[in-house]
């Protein structure tokens, strides 16, 4: 029998698609995913955006397209971006098949085999699957009820030498936490001290149901080393698969030699739907909407959590809430007997680069209506 790529060795596959075989039963109550509510999926809209590009550009939009990316999106994430204080013109992006292939041209252009990428601990288990593809040494950073510790991220940079720096600083995925300001501040300034590359993954920043909007690390980047990914998932639609990264030339080619091998390019009429919503400005509306969707659910799942008197996170925005069972409870315990009443949620576990902190969870809240919020965390504390 053949062998497989030693790459392979020790990968398991998501956890959370793993839940998601189990939620896709009838009736089940899901807190275990990063759906958008289905009500937020605009198809009519996107029907009509994508018959008139075929419309008006369709031969254009069949055929093979260049790796580089549809024109008119990098001109509108662009504007998109220069709107939330990222400075990228055109030039400097790459639209992606979402934004984890962004992380897959990364560490196809920077990492061998043994590299060490720091990343927040906890973190989102995706990430850590595609790098550990590549066969990185993922190292966890310190970090408190602000984000990641500056201090803690200099002594890892010292001690580690990474070749990359993955960080989620507004609403992180999965704890909620966003990342102070003067944080922010701090880490731009140790990306340029250090001449390291810091991946900053905000797709969640547009989702902000209270509190103010905070400058991104990308803004405060003086030395070209803070490379920022957008991802219109959340904010559109998660099934079109577009995302834009912003880097410098150097390594920009990189990328785009990278995804030739990988897919060629994105998908060019979900770009060119895309672009079309940007530019003919849908955004700020929806935008208004989801707020006030997703604002109302988060203030009901803390409700309830609350009540139930188990610790967790308080977020300003994004989709996640973290929780804290009691001393000695195991979550991976709770899900199994949850999932017999027909509740899901994602042990904290499988976000910790070195595992452990068995009592931890995660949960989402922007899939399920009020009221199926205070049922499913009815029976959750019925549960635990």
């Amino acid at each position: 029998m053949p062998s497989f790529a030693a790459r392979y060795n020790g990968i398991t596959g998501s956890a959370i698609r793993e839940i998601f075989k189990i939620i896709a039963q009838p009736g089940v109550i899901s807190f275990a995913g990063g759906n958008p509510a289905a009500e937020a999926l605009e198809n009519g809209r996107i029907s009509d955006l994508a018959r008139e590009a075929l419309a008006e550009d369709g031969k254009r939009i069949l055929q093979y397209g260049g790796s580089e990316g549809w024109p008119a999106l990098k001109e509108a994430a662009s504007a998109f971006l220069a709107e939330r204080g990222v400075n990228a013109s055109p030039e400097t992006l790459l639209p992606v098949s979402g934004t984890t292939q962004t992380i897959d041209l990364l560490c196809k252009a920077l990492i061998d085999p043994g590299d060490t990428i720091l990343v927040e601990n906890p973190s989102f288990l995706g990430a850590f699957q595609t790098m550990r593809l590549y066969q990185a040494h993922l190292s966890p950073i310190q970090t408190d009820g602000d984000g990641v510790i500056p201090d803690a991220l200099e002594d890892a940079i010292k001690s580690a030498h990474p070749k990359l720096v993955y960080l989620i600083p507004t609403f992180q995925n999965p704890t909620g936490v966003t990342l102070c300001v003067e944080r922010r501040k701090a880490i731009a300034a140790l990306a340029a001290r250090y001449d390291i590359y810091i991946l900053e993954d905000d797709p969640y920043r547009d989702l902000r149901y209270s509190g103010e909007t905070l400058p991104t690390i990308h803004s405060f980047d003086q030395s070209g080393r803070v490379l920022y990914m957008a991802s219109f998932s959340k904010l559109i639609s998660p099934g079109l698969r577009v995302g834009v990264v912003a880097a410098p030339p150097d390594l920009m080619r990189k990328l785009v030699i990278g995804k030739q091998s990988t897919d060629l390019h994105t998908d060019q009429l979900s770009q060119a739907i895309v672009a079309r919503y940007l530019s003919q400005g849908f955004l700020p509306g929806h935008l208004a909407e989801l707020r006030a969707l997703y604002g109302e659910r988060l203030r009901r799942m803390l409700d309830g959590l609350d009540r139930m008197g188990l610790e967790h996170t308080t977020p300003e925005g994004g989709l996640f809430v973290w929780g804290k069972l009691p001393k000695g409870v195991d979550a991976r315990a709770v899900l199994d007997r949850a999932i017999q009443r027909k509740v899901a949620f994602v042990p904290g576990t499988h976000f910790y680069c070195d595992g452990g902190h068995d009592e931890t969870l995660r949960l989402n809240f922007s899939n399920s209506d009020p009221d199926t919020i205070d049922r499913g965390l009815d029976a959750l504390a019925q549960v635990i």
